[in-house]
């Protein structure tokens, strides 16, 4: 059996209209065993169901935020950058994704936009509307490789299987995160504030997200790396 193929949305940058990557989503696919390609940025639907029906799984980047209006809220000032592209494009090949039961593996925005889709709620921004005791700082300065924050895994959870450990310690750069958890997901790692830090879709085959960054750290992290094999084993 050959190496999986791995589609990985894009990044895109509004002032250029450009798309781009960061290198470590590529590399920490390739690294894991697993042959990555950038994707279009399109709302052609018929484009989209081919895309979904060509690849072994699919990784959805960080990045812009997402439009509350796909959850059900206004647009508060609070609220970052939006791309309406990615909105698009990335809630129609998630559904599909969902249907044919392939691997999904979310990171910051992916994690966001995961919750989202299936029913769930965003803090527009984190440090306006999320409360807490805690001196957590979720939006970091470079060097984004370093970790700031611990994370708590409980023993015995599908996230816990993966990594095996109970206590992580990540970087971290967002400003949204989850408000009102999905139904159909659940929590497995979550900050020392409270805050959900990872998601898993407990009936699917592998629907995995973080709210950090693994493309910075897996070099230097065995756990993080793990997250890559995990995601490229299970395409």
């Amino acid at each position: 059996m050959g190496r999986p193929t791995i589609g990985v949305l894009p990044l895109y940058d509004g002032d250029k209209e450009s798309y781009w990557m960061l290198p470590g989503y590529m590399k920490g696919i390739e690294d894991a065993g697993g042959i990555p390609f950038v994707l279009p940025l399109t709302s052609d639907a018929e484009n989209i169901t081919r895309i979904a029906n060509m690849f072994d799984g699919f990784l959805f980047t960080g990045g812009h935020d997402i439009n509350p209006e796909i959850y059900g809220e206004q647009i508060e000032d609070v609220c970052g950058e939006l791309c309406q592209e990615r909105d698009v494009m990335e809630s129609t090949l998630f559904k599909q994704v969902i249907d044919l039961d392939k691997p999904a593996f979310g990171i910051c925005r992916g994690l966001q936009l995961f919750n989202a889709l299936l029913g769930g709620t965003l803090y527009q921004d984190i440090p306006a509307q999320f409360k807490s005791e805690s001196s957590i700082k979720h939006k970091q300065a470079p060097p984004y490789s370093e970790p700031i924050h611990h994370v708590y895994i409980e023993k015995g959870n599908p996230l816990h299987r993966i990594i095996e450990t109970e206590n992580l310690k990540v970087n971290s750069y967002h400003h949204q995160g989850i408000k009102e958890l999905s139904k159909q997901l659940i929590s497995v790692a979550k900050a020392e504030d409270g805050l959900i830090e990872a998601v898993m879709m407990p009936e699917k085959k592998f629907i995995l997200a973080v709210q950090w960054h693994p493309e910075f750290s897996y070099k230097s992290d065995q756990y993080n790396f793990r997250l890559f094999e995990e995601f490229v084993k299970s395409c």
